[in-house]
């Protein structure tokens, strides 16, 4: 009698009627009694259990028989690998086609899921870490310190910086040091712009008369003891050795009294615009649309909305100034002239971006002075933005073979230097045919810059930079006290495309 024709003890419990296993209850005791017998664990499950499971499956899932596993099972194909139940547990699969031994796959899958969805892997269920009760009070009071610290410092700092001279509020003076923390980092580590600052090309998207700029009141502290250090050390310097005046140095001497003579006779800029000129000012605040046009430049009231306080000029209005500033070059040609201007080029706030990062050939900027000749000029002035965060004027100056650098944040702008003079060089022998003669050239950054002395007047200092040198001044008569008025001033110009008269 075979096998088919003895029941057995399985064949009697398959004729059972088996009760549905409820959801998320483990297998009747009748599926149990199905199960094969248990066999010997394989050597490939002795192996540790950091072991690599197989790609895209856990380790709790890789143990589990696979579709394939369960097909071949079905099949009756004796050569596929065993299957097992967890990862202590190895039962092969027998090559037999009775419903018992689906009901068994089945159940497998069912234990196997059951146990990876409550999250227990090997019998362990993992342990979840949690914040001390008072951890969020520990953080927030080393904010607190932090913040304090940081105030202190910056109360120091602004003590030692009024003994030397600043004459703005402690808000301008913050804005300052957030500033210059910025364009620290920019300059050693070239790294991109802060999101933080504003993009000095980007469009205005409402008329709002809002503040353009934001700053962070996280400065590093190590860039505030270093500023303070520096403030420090201008206080122990030792007191300067007394030395018999040489004749040059009488020379000298006399000079700066005639020039201090000189700019006591020099009117001062006034606090304000004429009562008449204020009135011009607030109405053109109020137009819509275009206000203004010169050349081939204009400006809209989004764009003189810049110069109102506390906002960053844009390209639109340094372009426009600049072409003033070159209208009135042209214009004022005639020796005869009681107010001699200067025969000066000025180029346009894209023209530094072309050179730096593409170069003279492959910026194509020979055809920026296809009709013109630079070197009959008496000086060139350019606008720099430095990394899209600061503006800053430049001059090739012809008269005293000069190139000019002129920062009201006095940082080094060596790579300026070195890149107008491969222009220079480049210009000449594109148009001269020969090389540029250096001799005698010198690179000049006046140490008396006028500095500004908040984060946001830089484009101010630029504008006022590059007309003073356009009517040939050698020293600038403005400082950060004049800012208020030369912005209205300048809408003023803008509004009426031509220069106010007077100081």
């Amino acid at each position: 009698m075979n096998s088919s024709q003895k029941p057995g003890r399985s064949q009697t419990v398959s004729q059972q009627p088996e009760k549905p296993n409820q959801p998320g209850s483990l297998p009747s005791q009748a599926t149990h009694l199905a199960l094969p017998p248990r066999l010997p664990i394989p050597e490939e499950f002795h192996k540790p259990i950091d072991s690599q499971p197989v790609a895209g499956r856990s380790r709790l899932s890789s143990s589990l028989p696979s579709r394939s596993e369960s097909s071949n099972a079905l099949n009756g194909n004796g050569n596929s690998p065993p299957s097992t139940l967890t990862g202590h547990t190895s039962v092969t699969s027998v090559p037999s086609r009775s419903k018992e031994h689906i009901q068994h796959s089945q159940s497998y899958d069912f234990i196997g899921s059951s146990a990876h969805g409550r999250g227990v892997v090997g019998g362990i269920r993992p342990r979840r870490s949690r914040d001390h009760i008072y951890a969020h009070v520990h953080r927030a009071k080393v904010q607190e310190d932090r913040k304090k610290d940081r105030e202190e410092l910056v109360q120091e700092l602004f003590h030692y910086k009024r003994s030397t001279g600043y004459t703005s509020d402690f808000d301008s003076f913050k804005s300052l040091i957030n500033y210059q923390a910025r364009l620290e980092i920019l300059e050693r580590h070239a790294l991109s712009p802060s999101p933080s600052l504003t993009d000095l090309r980007a469009k205005q998207s409402l008329p709002e008369r809002s503040r353009r700029h934001s700053f962070s009141d996280d400065v590093d502290p190590d860039f505030l003891e270093r500023a303070l250090r520096k403030a420090k050390k201008s206080f122990e310097l030792p007191p300067p050795k007394p030395f018999s005046p040489s004749h040059d140095r009488l020379r000298l001497s006399a000079r700066h009294r005639d020039e201090a003579i000189e700019k006591r006779l020099r009117p001062k800029l006034p606090k304000v615009l004429p009562p008449d000129a204020e009135t011009q000012v607030n109405a053109l605040l109020c137009k819509k649309g275009v206000i203004s046009k010169v050349a081939r430049e204009s400006v809209n009231d989004r764009d003189l909305s810049r110069l109102l306080p506390s906002q960053w000029l844009n390209d639109e209005i340094m372009n426009f100034y600049g072409a003033m500033i070159l209208t009135r070059s042209e214009s004022n040609r005639d020796p005869t002239a009681k107010r001699k201007m200067l025969d000066v080029h000025y180029f346009s706030t894209f023209f530094w971006p072309k050179l730096k990062n593409e170069g003279y050939e492959q910026g194509r900027l020979a055809k920026w002075t296809k009709k013109i000749d630079i070197f009959s000029k008496d000086a060139i002035l350019i606008p720099i933005n430095h990394s899209n965060s600061h503006w800053t004027a430049a001059a090739i100056n012809f008269r005293r073979k000069r190139i000019e650098s002129y920062d009201s944040m006095n940082l080094d702008r060596h790579q300026v230097f070195k890149a107008l003079r491969s222009y220079l060089d480049s210009e000449h022998r594109n148009k001269r045919k020969k090389p540029f003669d250096f001799t005698g050239w010198q690179n000049y950054n006046p140490e008396d810059t006028p500095q500004q002395e908040n984060g946001y007047d830089c484009g101010m200092f630029t504008c006022q930079f590059l007309e003073s040198l356009s009517r040939g001044e050698e020293e600038f008569h403005f400082s950060q006290r004049d800012m208020a008025y030369l912005r209205r001033r300048m809408i003023w110009e803008i509004g009426h495309a031509k220069f106010l008269d007077g100081p």
